[in-house]
């Protein structure tokens, strides 16, 4: 069954984050598609190639002796600095204390380093733009969670990784504003081969409306694996150790750093050094990336602070976390189906033969790689990864009004597996809307929307499986838009949002508020998209760390609106003509 559509939608049903044109091949009732796609990701590197990355760090970690990233001024001598920051003093702490820690071990053509890292999603770690930058993280970086003890050789020359696990990275994401001169942004995410292991927890993520966690003498902990001595460059903690690290206030900051403070980006903790490290408590070398945590949250990132650690008055310096929170979470919901990189992906059925093709974003620009298959009879689409394990889902309506979840599971030690269909809801076919914008109900699990017959919405709220808790009927009246769209952040406070559009194309903004029972502000009207026949949001496309709006007219162009992280959008980009042959978005 369609939907009723009114006359200006030009005879096209948009329902969530996909559309569907009347007219197009059904099948029977109840069929649902045959997903012929293998796996975009790269096989994971063997363990054995893993441990040797390990090693061949944890070696060089022990030679080397390059200077810290310093102060910023000093920094600009080079374009690349060693990986810096600190902990001194602190107490040895365990990984049920920290179950979020991760250790990072990497090289590049000038040696090799090691870095923490935080898991804030199954297969992302946040960590540092300096522990990224320059370092071809799938061929020489390996991650270890799971253990409070760096990896040590046993005598015959074996790794002992002390009940860890160890993964790789096949993707990687440096703000795009990173300056080595500056140290300013100074922010990353790596994609892992695999998921973490389930007893690895992941630490949320401080979001922009989070200003009470920078209160001045807030308590705050550092965590890390750095180095216990400023003048000892090989005096690394075997042992996982936390540090007080309680927020300075920005004036301190500035006056510990008058040339090297930005305000806003960067944040200072811990008390101040005293010049010696037998009474300091302060973050060293090998801690650069490590969380500063504050209320359970993360609210930075260790970044940078004086080359001798322990320096009378000079601070630990980090990224101030709820300042990057909207691009950090766009890279963990960022709908890539390629692997090639950290852009949002679209799908588009061919009418002619009803098969669906992967656009893959090139930024400014669509490339159509992989047929997923035949998609036939099929009236609604929309990508999320309800499992997060980094594969892209499909949510998909067929005939009969059923709605299925497809999801990829991966053979054994990654190697190719297939993928499996388990059906979410039953008889949905007078359903207006379906939508997956990612976390509507604060709990940063992905969630499902669906507007009834009736116009009443509710909210599913996901578990981070596939499964749904019970829905949170949250209002009525939707059912006077034509159009309910959404998919990420659109005003950059770290809450997924959504666009409503009313038959005359007025397109309202829903801002989100993270609360299941009532999870949207007023709406704001934000413009008209009455021009449209076609409305599709897929996330970033233009990895710019913010989310975007794809837009198809009546002669068949496609148009990209970059979203700007207030609601608002810059000037349209050209993605293509000829897109009339396609009669299915998602």
């Amino acid at each position: 069954m369609r939907l009723a559509v009114p006359a200006v939608a030009a005879i096209v049903a948009l329902t969530g984050a996909g559309i569907a044109i009347t007219g197009s091949g059904s099948a029977e009732a109840g069929e649902t598609p045959q997903i012929t796609a293998e796996s975009q990701k790269p096989a994971p590197p063997s363990q054995g190639e893993l441990r040797g990355r390990v090693v061949a760090a944890m070696k060089g970690d022990a030679k080397n002796e390059r200077s810290l990233i310093e102060q910023p001024d000093s920094a600009a001598e080079g374009t690349r600095s060693a990986p810096s920051a600190r902990i001194i003093g602190g107490s040895t702490t365990t990984i049920s204390t920290a179950p979020w820690m991760a250790q990072l071990h990497f090289s590049d053509a000038e040696g090799s380093y090691f870095c923490g890292g935080v898991v804030i999603a199954p297969t992302k770690v946040a960590t540092a733009a300096h522990c990224v930058k320059g370092i071809k993280w799938y061929r020489d970086g390996a991650v270890v969670v799971g253990t409070d003890q760096m990896p040590t050789q046993k005598t015959d020359g074996s790794l002992d990784l002390h009940g860890g696990t160890l993964l790789g990275a096949y993707r990687q994401w440096h703000h795009p504003q990173y300056s080595p001169y500056t140290v300013d942004n100074d922010v990353a995410v790596l994609t892992l081969t695999s998921p973490v292991p389930s007893t690895v927890r992941t630490l949320p993520l401080a979001q922009p409306t989070d200003s009470a966690l920078y209160q001045a003498g807030r308590d705050g902990k550092v965590y890390g694996w750095g180095r216990t001595s400023s003048t000892n460059p090989n005096n690394s903690s075997q042992t996982l150790k936390v540090a007080d690290a309680d927020i300075v206030s920005d004036a301190s900051c500035a006056a510990a750093y008058p040339d090297g403070f930005i305000k806003g980006h960067m944040v200072c903790a811990g008390a101040a050094p005293t010049g010696s490290d037998a009474t300091s408590e302060t973050t060293c070398n090998g801690d650069s990336g490590g969380p500063l945590v504050v209320g359970g949250k993360l609210a930075g990132i260790v970044s940078w602070g004086d080359e001798n650690c322990s320096a009378a008055g000079k601070y630990g310096v980090y990224a101030k976390a709820t300042t990057y929170s909207a691009p950090i979470q766009s890279r963990v919901d960022d709908t890539n189906w390629s692997g090639d990189g950290h852009t949002a992906d679209l799908l588009a059925r061919r009418a002619s033969d009803n098969s669906l093709f992967s656009w893959h974003s090139k930024v400014t620009s669509l490339a159509r790689t992989h047929n997923l298959g035949n998609f036939k009879g099929v009236s609604l689409l929309v990508q999320t990864d309800l499992d997060r394990d980094d594969n892209q889902d499909l949510l998909y309506r067929v005939g009969n009004g059923d709605v299925y979840w497809d999801h990829y599971v991966p053979g054994p030690g990654g190697t190719q597996g297939d993928w499996a269909s388990k059906l979410v809801a039953k008889g949905w076919s007078k359903h207006k809307q379906i939508v997956a914008p990612g976390d509507v109900t604060g709990d940063e699990l992905p969630d499902m929307l669906a507007v009834d017959s009736t116009g009443t919405l509710r909210v599913y709220p996901g578990r981070g499986n596939g499964g749904f808790a019970a829905p949170i009927a949250v209002g009525s009246g939707w059912g006077t838009f034509t159009m309910v769209r959404g998919h990420g952040d659109f005003t950059a406070d770290g809450k997924a949002d959504v666009f409503a559009r009313k038959s005359d194309g007025k397109t309202y903004l829903y801002k989100g508020t993270g609360v299941a029972t009532k999870p949207w502000a007023a709406p704001v009207l934000v413009g008209a998209f009455g021009a449209m026949n076609a409305i599709v949001t897929t996330g970033d496309v233009n990895s710019d760390g913010h989310a975007d709006v794809l837009t198809r007219d009546t002669a068949g162009k496609l148009w990209l609106y970059p979203g700007k992280g207030n609601g608002r959008f810059n000037a349209r980009v050209a993605m293509g003509s000829g897109w009339q042959a396609y009669n299915l978005f998602g």
